[in-house]
């Protein structure tokens, strides 16, 4: 037995869930720390640096949920470590207003925790897919988990935006507790009983993790996949840690008025995953590699947008540049992760995890160095210009390397049709 719809769904709905607890350190927290709390944008941009680069142990989960034979245990504690991380992050904001050391080493240990749970929930979550979905649905289960991921972050930024105003510290801990339980949560009503019903996989053969992830890296597929993951990926989360500050800052928006803005660009991100999802996936039109570099180029252009609106100032229309951002960014990633699902299972048989976890570990150093480098970025620019054209040189770069993807893209990604894959209910 292979995954049924409805059960690709339910392991969705853990995607949903690590998307609405990391979205808060990435948005919400980020915002507070370089606005109310008038920290520089390098203290958050190290923290989520260090989330994204303990998650370079993404291999190593891939590789011994492999030989396992059991990846829920892995996506459950995962998920625990993840919530308590992020509380802990909330706490570590808290604390800062008064006690700046306790502070910063109470969100040095919240973030290490998110970055373990991320990493061992998320690439256990991902191989269980990839060694369990019929080859005709690895497409659609892709679009189908990450637009629900993408809802949980959009949802979450949205409705804690909606709430947190007026902001008191108190208040925060309440809405983040109450998201980090939910996910919890529901994440283990989520995965209940699914791998019991799947048919047995094959064992890999015993070995040391280092000597198996010699091998994947010896397949000329997965090595050039990596590549392109870490460029792309690099693009895509440089803006990640300064557009909420960039709003506050430039076009005096609120905390709340922020968040929701990055509540707004989610929103985008959902829209263009799920055309790609109907247009490609549903009706077979367009091959994953044109909506790649097609998400690449949009990108790009969005950026630009963003960054001549600076000079304008409160008023200017930042939200449709936003928005257009991330409708584009959704187009990429489906596709991208379209790709990162059927490549997932060929080469050597029982290495899904492996594999999954390599792509998952250049995606995270990528994270990492893309955030913390769009940061300081701003900090050095910001000394010699003023705040829109510090931010907009920074956005104009990461729209270089857009561009810079989508050339690679054209050169690496196969030119076949999307497979198709039709829901049918109760299937």
């Amino acid at each position: 037995m292979t995954l049924s719809w409805v059960s690709i769904v339910r392991l969705g709905l853990v995607q949903m869930c690590l998307g609405s607890i990391v979205v808060l350190t990435t948005s919400t927290l980020n915002r507070l720390m370089v606005v109310e709390l008038a920290l520089p944008a390098v203290l958050p941009g190290m923290l989520v640096a260090l989330h994204y680069g303990i998650q370079i142990s993404r291999p190593q989960w891939g590789f011994m949920s492999d030989s396992g034979g059991n990846r829920t245990r892995w996506i459950i504690g995962g998920m625990v470590a993840l919530a308590l991380g992020g509380f802990g992050a909330a706490l570590g904001v808290v604390v800062l207003e008064s006690a700046f050391l306790a502070g910063i080493l109470l969100s040095i240990v919240a973030y290490a925790l998110i970055g373990l749970g991320v990493g061992a929930s998320g690439t256990s979550l991902l191989a269980l897919m990839a060694t369990s979905t019929a080859p005709e649905r690895r497409a659609a289960a892709a679009t189908i988990t990450w637009l629900m991921m993408i809802a949980g972050i959009a949802i979450t930024a949205g409705v804690v935006g909606a709430m947190l105003e007026p902001y008191s510290p108190a208040l925060l801990l309440r809405i983040v507790a109450c998201v980090t339980l939910g996910a919890l949560a529901l994440t283990a009503i989520a995965v209940a009983r699914i791998e019991s019903g799947l048919v047995a996989r094959p064992e890999p053969e015993p070995m040391p993790f280092l000597e198996g992830l010699r091998e994947i890296w010896a397949e000329r597929r997965a090595r050039r996949f990596t590549i392109f993951v870490f460029l792309s990926m690099t693009a895509y989360f440089m803006q990640e840690l300064i557009l909420e500050p960039y709003a506050g800052l430039v076009f005096a928006f609120t905390p709340g008025q922020s968040t929701s803005l990055s509540g707004a660009q989610n929103g985008g991100v959902f829209l263009g995953m799920l055309t790609v999802g109907i247009v490609a996936t549903g009706f077979g039109i367009g091959a994953l590699r044109t909506w790649v570099v097609a998400g690449c180029i949009g990108s790009a252009a969005s950026l630009g947008a963003i960054a001549i609106l600076g000079p304008l100032g409160p008023g200017a229309p930042l939200l449709p540049a936003v928005v257009a951002l991330g409708v584009s960014n959704g187009i990429f990633a489906v596709a991208a992760i379209g790709s990162m699902m059927a490549l997932a299972g060929e080469g050597r048989e029982a290495r899904e995890g492996t594999r999954m976890g390599l792509w998952g570990a250049a995606q995270a150093l990528a994270a990492g160095f893309g955030g913390l480098f769009g940061a300081a970025a701003v900090d050095v620019l910001r000394l010699a210009l003023d705040d829109a054209a510090a931010f907009g040189a920074v956005f104009v770069f990461e729209a270089v390397i857009f561009l810079a993807a989508a050339a690679m893209a054209a050169r690496i990604i196969d030119h076949g049709a999307v497979q198709q894959s039709r829901f049918v209910p109760g299937e």
